[in-house]
């Protein structure tokens, strides 16, 4: 039990409040007694942030080692920039891979790490001429076998990015009966033909405005298709990914309700490293940005908290709509909103406190504080 000066409900903020929890869960948030013998905390508590799509960090990449003690690595990792949960995420290789990396989340869930929700693959299913740094060789239409992979419901949730001239309608359709999120993204798309995807169970694009096809007037692309339409978005708002002016244009599109803040984080993400390894090639780190030696953008080194932290300085968003992109508006996406992703009597007690700058002072997961750092 103690008391926090100023607390982020769905019925917005709320001031002096005493926060009472019980093992896992939230039991009560109410007005603070004037008096009180209560540890008292400064600041601003959010709910637990919420990665989509995260590929690795601490240094280790989910692709290169698919283990629980990988998985709980990159876990501990994020934990100490505000992550309270993951989709491990798992980047276009072969089908033998695809299977390692399932029992992995699958043993990891068994096993209790805290945090792994389930899994976003994404990939291999992608069109070859938005690559980015994915392997263009193993790209493809999908498998019966990895169909039956993807819809295990031992996984957890399952998001799976994929490109929509690579897997027909019908194809979605049924990934969508089976609970798994689909998001467009590695493709090249037109309008028509992502609205057919949505039509068909997607329900959102990976990394807006990247690898895919771009708006324009009489062309408008995914891009254009996903801004016009009520699904959801994930973005990377590194400062490099996307512009600031692009962040903001899809912010009035999309509203709090349906962007949501990614990392696409690498094994760089979290460490002091400054290079690392991907399928052979080399990854370098400059200041904040992620390169091949030819200059493509390979994923990020971002966490939640500098995600959050660049909304709001750098694209105008409120605290509480950037928080909300990192928490609810994902757990709504991922069917998890009456478990996380809110702070409410009766829901897991994942938390963050933030200061008056931003810095991350303390976080709670199932109610368990993790003492960190303060973190710039």
């Amino acid at each position: 039990m103690f008391v926090c000066e100023r607390v982020l409900t769905r019925d917005g903020w709320l001031y002096q409040q005493q926060i009472t929890l019980q093992d896992s869960q939230i039991v009560c948030i109410e007005p603070a007694p004037n008096q009180h013998q209560l540890p008292y905390y400064r600041g601003s508590l959010l709910p637990g942030f919420i990665d989509v799509q995260v590929n690795g960090g601490g240094g280790v990449l989910f692709n290169h080692d698919c283990s629980v003690d990988a998985l709980q690595q990159i876990m501990q990792a994020h934990h100490r920039y505000g992550s309270t949960a993951l989709l491990p995420t798992f980047i276009t290789d072969d089908f033998a891979a695809m299977t390692r990396a399932a029992e992995a989340i699958i043993a990891a869930r068994r096993h209790g790490v805290a945090g792994i929700i389930g899994v976003h693959f994404e990939g291999p299913w992608l069109f070859a001429g938005r690559k980015g740094v994915h392997r263009a060789d193993y790209m493809r239409t999908p498998s019966a076998a990895e169909l039956a992979l993807l819809s295990n419901p031992e996984l957890g949730v399952v998001m799976v990015t994929l490109a929509p001239e690579m897997v027909a309608p019908e194809v979605i359709h049924q990934l969508t009966q089976a609970g798994v999120r689909v998001m467009l993204g590695h493709t090249d798309a037109s309008a028509d033909l992502a609205n057919q995807a949505f039509a068909a169970g997607a329900v959102g694009c990976t990394h807006l405005f990247n690898a895919m096809s771009q708006l324009q007037g009489r062309s408008p692309g995914v891009v254009g298709a996903c801004l016009a339409n009520d699904s959801y978005a994930g973005i990377i708002m590194d400062g490099h990914h996307v512009a600031p002016e692009a962040c903001q244009l899809a912010y009035k599109a999309k509203g709090a309700e349906r962007l949501m803040l990614v990392t696409d984080a690498m094994a760089l993400a979290a460490t002091d490293d400054d290079q690392c390894d991907l399928f052979g090639v080399t990854i370098r780190r400059q200041q904040d940005r992620l390169t091949t030696a030819d200059g493509t953008l390979a994923g990020s080194c971002l966490t939640m908290l500098a995600a959050l932290q660049n909304a709001v300085r750098m694209c105008g968003i409120s605290l509480a709509d950037a928080a909300r992109m990192a928490s609810t508006t994902p757990a709504t996406l991922l069917g998890l909103d009456q478990q996380q992703g809110h702070l409410a009597a009766g829901l897991q007690a994942d938390m963050v406190l933030l200061n008056d700058r931003l810095q991350l002072q303390q976080v709670w997961q199932r109610g368990r504080p993790l003492y960190t750092e303060i973190k710039q």
